[in-house]
């Protein structure tokens, strides 16, 4: 099983990826209706963590991402499992093709957790780079200062607004080597 095709089916809802019961039910190649009435009679197996049917507003809210009309489907309101739901549907539905399926599914999510590991791991980085790119202009900027600084201090004693003998007695800060 292609898993870009797997991962499309994964959606967040509540917070967590899901899967809908419909989507399932293509790639284990049974009725939706069938798989519904394994998760019903198992229901000991699926606690809310696992599996949780949609309400009406979030399964509306899907239709409309979808693009689906109205007319037709399902009566019910589809199940959504969780990455646990779904291999405990390993469990439920025996057969060569559900553990297959269960097994690419199963790598699918892994993929998806890898992907937003490394992106918050990116933005870390991201972040650490802004703070050092911060540290090296606020360094070029003091440098920039002090090179106006001598610029200023050639001007002064090449326009004669003051002599190299009064530069030289001027009060001088900073550090002081003792000689």
């Amino acid at each position: 099983m292609e898993l870009q095709i797997i991962q499309s089916k994964i959606h967040t809802l509540r917070g967590q990826r899901v899967m809908l019961d419909f989507d399932l039910a293509v790639l284990y190649d049974v009725e939706t209706k069938y798989l519904k009435r394994a998760v019903k009679r198992n229901l000991v197996r699926f606690p809310t963590d696992f599996c949780f049917e949609l309400d009406k507003g979030e399964w509306e809210n899907l239709r409309f991402q979808f693009g689906t009309s109205s007319w037709g489907g399902s009566r019910y309101l589809p199940f959504a499992f969780t990455e646990h739901g779904v291999a405990m549907l390993s469990s439920v539905l025996n057969s060569d093709r559900a553990i297959i399926t269960n097994i690419a599914i199963i790598r699918a999510f892994i993929s998806l957790r890898h992907y937003a590991l490394s992106l918050a791991e990116l933005s870390d980085k991201v972040l650490a780079h802004d703070k050092e790119l911060a540290d090296i202009n606020e360094v070029l900027r003091w440098l920039g200062d002090e090179n106006q600084a001598r610029y200023d201090e050639n001007q002064a004693l090449q326009s004669g607004e003051i002599t190299p003998g009064e530069w030289a007695e001027r009060a001088r800060i900073g550090f002081r080597k003792d000689t």
